[in-house]
C-alpha cells in the first residue's frame, strides 16, 4: 500500500484514478467500508444528516456529491421523508451500477444519477435546497476543495443547507498510534488476505494522512460565501462541516 501511494503521487487526485480506484472497490464498498470502520462509518453518515438544520418548505431537492452507493440516502429519507428528489453525483461508473442494483423500489423513483466529476458539474444554479457529501473529500487536494466548496455555494438555493463529513486524521488524540498503526499497516494486510491480494481500501490511510481534517474545507466554504461549523467526532476520527448559503 505504502508503495502504490508513493508511486501514485499526486496522482491520487487526479480524477481518472479516483475513477479507476472506486470501480475497483465498487462490489466490496458497502460491506467492506462497514467492517473496516467496525460500524462508525453508519454513526457518522447518521450525525452527518443530523446537522442538517429543517427546511420548513415541501419536496426539498437534495444533492449527493460523491454519492458511491448511496448508504446515506436512507439517513436523508427517514430525516426529510417529504425530499422531492435526490441528484446522486459520483465519478465512477461501477459505483452507480452498484448503487441502483442495491435501490429499495420504496424510492428508487426518487434518485437521478449523473456519472460526472463534482467540480465539473454542470448542474443549475440554485438548483438544491440540501447539499451532502459523505467520505469523498479526501480525494480532493486543497486547490480541489476549493473548487468544490464554490461548486456548493453555486448550487445551493438562498437559504440552502449543506453537510459534508470525512474520515480524519485525529493529531493531538492519544490512541492516534494505534489509530494510524491500523490503517497503515493492518488494513492493507487485512485487505490483501480476505480481498485476494487487494489493495484499494488502503487507500484510506494515505488519503486520511494527506486530508488531515475538514479545516481547510470548513475555511474555504467561507471564502464561497457560505456560513459553516466544523465539528469533530470520535475524537477527531471524522470531521464534518455543516451550514446554509444565506438568503432566504
Amino acid at each position: 500500500m505504502e508503495n502504490l501511494s508513493c508511486e501514485a503521487g499526486d496522482r491520487i487526485y487526479d480524477p481518472e484514478f479516483v475513477a479507476d480506484l472506486f470501480d475497483r472497490c465498487s462490489a466490496n464498498y458497502r460491506r467492506w467500508s462497514a467492517v473496516s470502520s467496525f460500524g462508525f462509518i453508519y454513526v457518522w453518515r447518521y450525525q452527518c444528516v443530523a446537522r442538517i438544520e429543517p427546511l420548513g418548505k415541501e419536496s426539498p431537492v437534495v444533492v449527493d456529491l460523491m454519492a458511491g452507493t448511496g448508504e446515506i440516502w436512507p439517513h436523508i429519507l427517514r430525516r426529510f421523508p417529504e425530499v422531492g428528489s435526490i441528484t446522486a453525483l459520483d465519478i465512477s461508473h461501477r459505483m452507480h451500477l452498484e448503487a441502483v442494483e442495491r435501490l429499495h423500489q420504496s424510492y428508487a423513483d426518487k434518485i437521478v444519477h449523473l456519472e460526472v466529476n463534482a467540480l465539473e458539474t454542470d448542474l443549475p444554479t440554485e438548483h438544491a435546497d440540501i447539499v451532502v457529501s459523505s467520505f469523498g473529500l479526501k480525494t480532493f487536494d486543497q486547490d480541489q476543495q476549493a473548487v468544490l466548496a464554490e461548486q456548493i455555494a453555486r448550487i445551493l438555493k438562498p437559504g440552502g443547507r449543506f453537510s459534508l463529513i470525512e474520515a480524519s486524521d485525529p493529531k493531538g488524540w492519544m490512541f492516534r498510534p494505534l489509530y494510524r498503526f491500523y490503517l497503515d499497516r493492518m488494513l492493507p494486510q487485512i485487505e490483501r488476505f480476505f480481498l485476494k491480494g487487494a489493495n484499494d481500501f488502503s487507500m484510506i490511510g494515505t488519503y486520511t494522512r494527506n486530508f488531515g481534517n475538514s479545516r481547510h474545507m470548513a475555511q474555504v466554504l467561507r471564502n464561497a460565501g457560505l456560513v459553516v461549523e466544523m465539528r469533530s467526532h470520535f475524537f477527531g476520527c471524522a470531521t464534518s462541516v455543516a451550514g446554509h448559503k444565506p438568503g432566504d
